[in-house]
């Protein structure tokens, strides 16, 4: 990890890194990127600031309202480079934050059938009762699926 330290012999509670994330989303306090990285910083107790929530803050409703990639995806592999990513040059480590990003896109893609926000929305107006709902669902997906990685790839249990 470039960053923090994590403590060992941890647990996570996958179901509470789920509902936590879901909760940031539903209540506003955050976007489904902005989520993902601070339910992931706080439940692994990384020892970096809140800052690093507003490197999420771009990616909402697929990058900046584009609509492309959907944003809890893109919170999740930024997640995933903070436990397993490179901070220098030609480090090899970047191998495996990039092996690791790939196993969470199929993951989504696999339970979506796409990461496009456009094709994840298509038909809905933004804002309303059922594509909040559905970004929750996909924030908590991520953040979940994104936290078993971490603690796979870190050999922590899971509660």
């Amino acid at each position: 990890m470039n960053s923090g330290v994590v403590k060992s012999e941890k647990s996570i509670n996958l179901e509470k890194v789920r509902v936590t994330a879901e909760q940031y989303y539903r209540n506003g306090d955050f976007y489904c990127s902005e989520a993902v990285v601070k339910v992931i910083k706080d439940e692994f107790e990384l020892d970096i600031t809140d800052e690093i929530i507003s490197m999420a803050s771009g990616f909402p409703v697929g990058i900046g309202g584009s609509g492309c990639t959907c944003g809890a995806i893109t919170g999740g592999i930024m997640a995933l480079g903070l436990f397993f990513g490179r901070s220098e040059a030609k480090d090899e480590k970047v191998n495996k934050a990039m092996e690791l990003s790939k196993e969470l896109h199929d993951f989504f893609k696999g339970k979506n059938n796409s990461l496009c926000c456009r094709i994840l929305t298509k038909g809905m107006t933004l804002g309303t009762k059922e594509h909040i709902d559905q970004c929750i669902l996909f924030t908590g997906q991520v953040a979940e699926e994104t936290a078993r990685i971490i603690s796979r790839e870190l050999n922590y249990k899971l509660k």
